[in-house]
């Protein structure tokens, strides 16, 4: 028989816990979820010190459907031995992990009552001089075990009656609660974040159709894609109206089949926005498995879907064109590399035009001499190519050509590096320099952007191409050079010289043979010769297989007005060799650009370009409705004329 006093006792400690329990119950019940770590601690520490025990550790699942268990809430004495941070059940216990994953209890009393399968486990506890453990699975409602409570002692054996096991299971169940509602809530959250990060990074709009009332919930990226106020009251008309008129029966027949037969809908549609702007749409949705019965809801999404279907009609043009074209492209690209490849003294000037023909005439014509040359033309056109093409059908061509850029060079230096100088000539000449003149003696001296030359150099450049005569500077001493003289400018020399800011008598001078460089726009039959040039130029420096450009591409350089000339062309076909990942080269055109780089051009220059603006817009159709001649204000024989006069003629397809 108990005496009165240890049932006293034990009556008082069933107070206590009971008390304690209600307690846990009631905090635990609406406990915000970033809360309930720490109160599981503290009712860990609260269980033991009521019920006189020294540890508890609380363990689970890091994930559904981990077949281990992690220590995640810990109590225990001062004294007792460091716990791994990351503790693992499956290495520490592996036989109670098994149990506990059936929704069975580990109790021991002592542990000589350990099995013999669980000899892992019995050397952890005596690793953690623990006497007697209970272990109890932590589930709720029959649901899959996703952690365990445990409940330790250190100081003696004790026993483990079913009164104080149902009681800890009464804790163990309020433990499970809550961490399987913060689980749920964890879970919810992350849901919505990762749905509200998908829709808002796809830019798709979410929807949902009330059947009964035709009320229709829309997102606010939905309202934005249809133009909806952000408070406005939407129904299914609502949605109609927007509609393309060819589109809106059959989307309104999709969706009513979607609900009559709790079917997916899946439909694309226009629609007609305010200001005019027709865009497409593509959506998605489905009648939710909630209840049995008539549907109430059709839920679904929609997306901005007009660049797709664009570039789809785009792709599909563009099959169709290359299948129509593949076998044409393939003879035409032929024929173009075998015309590029010429080996003769001017080979760096690719072109069959007659102004490029015409030009390497003169330039034949000249280059047996030692006659001064001009080479006046536009930025970008060649014209250093076009000296230098003179040089190397000269007598000269054994010698390097020196080439001075008069533009680049600072108005306080280039006396000294046209014409040399002494050792101290000037504050910090510290060593003697011998000029490009010097240099080129024997050869040819090529002076680029001459216009833009001093006019105090001017009159010394006059006396050494008068004379061949020329001093350093620092220096009294006469020298002589054997140079022949080719100047190029992108400049109207004639403007300079009503200016007062080039010698007339150099111009002269300088003018004995000039030969323009004509700009791209005016020999567009070339820009193919040119293209493939530089295609196979890039190739071999990138070690790119391109073989192919489609004709339509070709056409589109050959209308677009090159205000850089060539070197915008070299430049665009690098940057689109670069960019290239396949054997066919496709150019991005630029959208136009601004207008020739000359300073100034002459009236008759003007009348050109303006005729062969007007003759590439209609497409080189003279007569007619809406030919050149009518939008010119001309007759038909007249433009011809013109034409004739100015040199234009179509070019070849």
């Amino acid at each position: 028989m108990k005496s009165d006093a240890l049932e006293s006792r034990e009556f008082e400690e069933r107070l206590r816990f009971e008390t304690l329990l209600a307690d846990l119950s009631a905090r635990f019940i609406n406990l915000p979820v970033d809360e309930v770590d720490a109160e599981i601690e503290a009712a860990q520490r609260q269980v033991c010190e009521c019920l006189h025990m020294d540890v508890s550790a609380l363990w689970q699942l890091p994930a559904e459907g981990s077949t281990t268990l992690l220590l995640t809430h810990i109590y225990r004495p001062p004294d007792f031995p460091p716990v791994p941070e990351a503790m693992d059940a499956k290495e520490h216990f592996p036989w109670s992990l098994e149990k506990v994953l059936k929704h069975e209890s580990v109790i021991w009393s002592r542990l000589v009552d350990a099995p013999a399968e669980a000899l892992c486990d019995l050397g952890t506890y005596q690793h953690f001089g623990l006497k007697s453990v209970l272990t109890l699975p932590l589930s709720t409602g029959g649901d899959p075990v996703f952690g365990a409570l445990n409940f330790s002692v250190t100081q003696n054996e004790r026993d483990w009656p079913a009164e104080l096991v149902n009681r800890l299971q009464l804790v163990a169940l309020v433990f499970a609660n809550a961490l399987a509602r913060k689980r749920a809530e964890q879970t919810l959250r992350e849901s919505e974040e990762r749905l509200q990060l998908a829709t808002d990074s796809s830019g798709v709009g979410l929807w949902g159709l009330d059947v009964a009332s035709g009320l229709v919930w829309a997102s606010d990226r939905l309202r934005e894609m249809f133009r909806f106020e952000p408070n406005e009251t939407l129904t299914m008309e609502s949605f109609l109206r927007r509609m393309h008129p060819e589109d809106r029966e059959r989307v309104d027949a999709a969706v009513r089949e979607a609900i009559a037969h709790e079917t997916k809908l899946e439909v694309e549609y226009r629609i007609e926005l305010p200001g005019g702007e027709t865009r497409w749409i593509s959506a998605r949705g489905r009648v939710p498995q909630t209840s049995p019965g008539k549907p109430e809801y059709l839920l679904g999404s929609s997306i901005d879907d007009t660049e797709r279907k664009r570039m789809e009609l785009e792709t599909r043009r563009s099959l169709e064109e290359v299948r129509h074209l593949r076998d044409q492209l393939q003879i035409e690209n032929v024929q173009l590399r075998e015309r590029i490849k010429r080996d003769d003294d001017h080979d760096a000037i690719v072109g069959e035009s007659e102004c490029i023909v015409q030009m390497l005439a003169k330039a034949k014509q000249v280059a047996s001499t030692d006659s001064t040359v001009l080479i006046t033309g536009e930025t970008g056109t060649g014209k250093e190519l076009l000296a230098q093409a003179i040089h190397n059908m000269s007598r000269r061509r054994a010698r390097p050509m020196v080439r001075v850029n008069c533009a680049a060079l600072p108005a306080t230096l280039i006396e000294s590096e046209l014409f040399g100088r002494e050792k101290g000539a000037y504050t910090g000449a510290m060593t003697q320099q011998i000029g490009r003149f010097e240099l080129a003696d024997g050869s040819t001296i090529f002076l680029d952007e001459i216009g833009d030359l001093p006019l105090e150099i001017q009159t010394k450049l006059l006396r050494v191409l008068e004379e061949r005569q020329f001093e350093r500077l620092g220096s009294t001493r006469t020298r002589t050079a054997d140079v022949r003289v080719i100047a190029a400018t992108n400049r109207d020399l004639d403007a300079l010289l009503r200016d007062g800011r080039f010698r007339e008598d150099l111009y002269h001078r300088l003018y004995v043979f000039p030969i323009k460089v004509p700009p791209l726009r005016e020999r567009v039959e070339d820009i193919p010769l040119l293209v493939w040039r530089f295609v196979q130029e890039f190739n071999k420096k990138m070690g790119k297989p391109i073989d192919s450009i489609p004709k339509r591409v070709l056409e589109q350089l050959q209308q677009y007005p090159w205000p850089g000339n060539i070197r915008e062309l070299r430049n665009l076909i690098e940057r689109a060799v670069i960019l290239s990942n396949s054997r066919r080269l496709n150019i991005e055109i630029p959208a136009g650009g601004p207008g020739p780089t000359s300073v100034a051009v002459t009236l008759e220059e003007v009348e050109r370009n303006h005729l062969l603006g007007v003759l590439q817009s209609v497409q080189w159709r003279i007569a007619g409705k809406q030919g050149a001649a009518e939008l010119l204000g001309l007759r038909p024989t007249t433009l011809h004329s013109r034409m004739k006069k100015l040199g234009i003629s179509r070019p070849r397809s």
